[in-house]
């Protein structure tokens, strides 16, 4: 098993930083992602203390006297898994509005903050969220990629080559590296990393049996957990496509209400997630249905039972594909959540069926577009959907790229490239001026 001390978290800074303004501290997402480790780490620098609601009997202690446990706490603490007593969060809005000091709470949990009202209309100015992902793969090579700024800047081709140089230069790293379909079939769960196939299907089943489906029951009316898991394989089956309520219902036998309460129990525990169509009012012809993910790649490669040996044999290059887009797509996803002030992720459909994977839009300025193909090679086919997108842009447009299974760059035209998809965590960083950054910093 993997410790997850070796790997480090990017997003240590946005939380500190965080905790220098705003009393309370949140954060959120899946389970074993590694959001005790990370808070454990920052509070023992910080002189927190610390209070995990795992335990039963604490639980009911705060519970039963919320305003007493908050009046005794320490003036630093932690409090992980809070989802597990709402009745706390009243008592934790009086203590911060009778002293407003930052970085009073620091608080875990395993449901989206977003998606639960109580919470965020209790605590509505007085905290913060910080979403932590499953380990990215900057994070699994210890080095922060550097790939959106590029992008944003069109400054792919410069920085594909030095990359490829370094890689030449340590020809013996880049043998010893995992494979694509090594990456795609682990995903970033710290737990997984390294273990065998049979073994990282024996963790998800536990996973989701005993740990996630168990905290959807504690939030939740769920009478039927087999029809939760229908809608959950129907989203590992159809991930990367067209998320279409009413198909899903007529596929499974459900109504669209129930269709549509299942699939936010499963986003509240960051199983997965919908991804919003770029639209413009200037242009109809663009879809504006999302696309669907899965939270994690590995939990889909489980629950498919497939390993990478099966990602590589000629029967699963098809499931490949989608499985190799929401890679990216959580790649990126994960890049992203440690920068201070982050592009928006979108994808691009028009009624002719032409598309971009993932779209990137940084405010009303840029945008850049990526398209994903496991193939080795690229012509300017693949480009369809990202000149589409260009010219809707226009001015807007920085660069647009397909990232493949190839090892080589090459340009095909003005603003767009194809780069190898190892690019998201191998390029070199640049040493300063993150731009986004400085300007809101």
């Amino acid at each position: 098993m993997m410790d997850q001390h070796l790997c480090p978290r990017f997003s240590e800074r946005i939380v500190s930083d965080r905790l220098a303004f705003s009393p309370i501290v949140l954060i959120h997402g899946p389970r074993q992602c590694g959001k005790t480790t990370l808070a454990q780490e920052i509070g023992e620098a910080g002189g927190y203390q610390y209070r995990t609601f795992d335990d039963q009997d604490t639980v009911a202690e705060a519970a039963a006297d919320p305003r007493g446990f908050v009046a005794q706490l320490p003036e630093r603490v932690v409090l992980d898994e809070v989802q597990k007593v709402p009745e706390l969060l009243p008592a934790l809005k009086m203590v911060v509005d009778r002293k407003r000091v930052p970085g009073r709470f620091l608080l875990t949990g395993s449901s989206h903050v977003l998606l639960v009202p109580r919470l965020t209309e209790t605590l509505a100015g007085r905290m913060v969220t910080v979403r932590l992902h499953p380990l990215s793969q900057c994070e699994l090579a210890a080095r922060d990629s550097g790939f959106p700024e590029a992008l944003l800047r069109n400054d792919l081709e410069r920085r594909c080559s030095e990359s490829l140089d370094a890689l030449r230069q340590d020809s013996l790293l880049h043998a010893a590296a995992p494979t694509l379909e090594q990456r795609v079939a682990r995903g970033g769960y710290p737990s997984v990393q390294g273990q065998s196939a049979k073994n990282r299907f024996a963790w998800f089943e536990d996973y989701l049996e005993y740990q996630v489906l168990r905290d959807v029951r504690d939030s939740s009316d769920l009478r039927r957990p087999g029809e939760l898991l229908s809608i959950l394989n129907y989203a590992v089956a159809q991930t990367a496509g067209l998320f279409v309520a009413t198909r899903l219902g007529e596929t499974l036998g459900m109504t669209l209400p129930t269709v549509g309460r299942y699939v936010s129990m499963l986003e509240r525990v960051f199983l997965m997630e919908r991804l919003s169509a770029w639209a413009s009012s200037l242009h109809p012809r663009l879809i504006r249905t999302p696309k669907l993910h899965l939270g994690d790649t590995g939990l889909a490669c489980a629950l498919l039972r497939m390993d990478e040996m099966s990602l590589d044999s000629s029967a699963g290059r098809k499931t490949f594909g989608p499985l190799l887009e929401t890679f990216v797509f959580q790649e990126l996803r994960r890049q992203l959540s440690w920068r201070s002030v982050p592009p928006r992720l979108f994808h691009f459909r028009n009624h002719d069926k032409v598309e971009v994977d993932i779209v990137l839009e940084q405010g009303i300025e840029r945008v850049a577009g990526i398209e994903v193909k496991a193939a080795g090679e690229v012509d300017h086919s693949d480009f369809r959907g990202l000149r589409k997108l260009k010219d809707l842009a226009g001015q807007r447009f920085a660069a647009g790229v397909v990232l493949y299974g190839g090892d080589g760059y090459r340009r095909f035209g003005d603003d767009l490239h194809a780069a190898p998809l190892s690019l998201l965590w191998e390029t070199l960083p640049e040493p300063a001026d993150d731009e986004w950054e400085s300007r809101y910093d």
